[in-house]
């Protein structure tokens, strides 16, 4: 079956009980059920400068060096965006910002391109996050990361988790394993390299 494929879980969210936090945990141990090694990411751990050249040019900070070798380890991604205003997080993007800039002998969009992911998000509202998906669908499709085309939303999130963090609908539980497997079996099928 070949190597184990690697995962990162991470969500755009850096508020402590974060409901996309909570999210991507689930999706986080349902890709390691699917057979993946699963890393969390939490952003608050890894705190990045607001994405400035004169700080790159000046050299990459020790956090963005972190975040970078811990997504070229990965084949992966698993990420659950909260909504911001109809898009994406600030710190979502801009961990995506400094993660996209190549380092010198570096070739571009080593931590993106050919990665796998699996997009999804939790909100109180009724569409659950669904508008601010669209744009990071975009966005890194751009960047040359094959977005699979399911996605889950978790509609009135702030009811669907038990106090342990799992969901408590079955439904929405299943939803997020199929993603989860999807994005294993794609990282298999295609042998993504580290």
């Amino acid at each position: 079956m070949g190597t184990t494929p690697k995962i990162l879980a991470l969500a755009g969210s850096l508020r402590r009980d974060s409901l996309n936090k909570k999210l991507a945990q689930v999706a986080a141990a349902a890709a390691r059920a699917a057979g993946a090694e699963v890393t969390y990411l939490d952003l608050r751990d890894l705190p990045l400068p607001i994405y400035d050249g004169d700080i790159e040019a000046a050299g990459f900070p020790d956090n963005v060096r972190r975040l970078k070798s811990l997504m070229k380890e990965h084949q992966g991604l698993l990420v659950a965006s909260p909504e911001y205003n109809s898009s994406v997080s600030g710190a979502l993007k801009n961990a995506i910002d400094w993660a996209s800039r190549a380092e010198p002998n570096e070739a571009p969009l080593t931590c993106f391109k050919g990665k796998v992911a699996g997009l999804m998000s939790a909100s109180p509202g009724a569409l659950g996050g669904l508008r601010g998906l669209v744009t990071l669908r975009s966005i890194l499709g751009n960047i040359q990361v094959l977005v699979i085309p399911e996605q889950v939303t978790v509609t009135t999130a702030n009811e669907a988790f038990s106090p342990d963090g799992r969901l408590i609908d079955p439904k929405q539980q299943a939803s997020i394993d199929a993603l989860a497997k999807r994005v294993v079996q794609l990282v298999r099928a295609l042998e993504v390299p580290r």
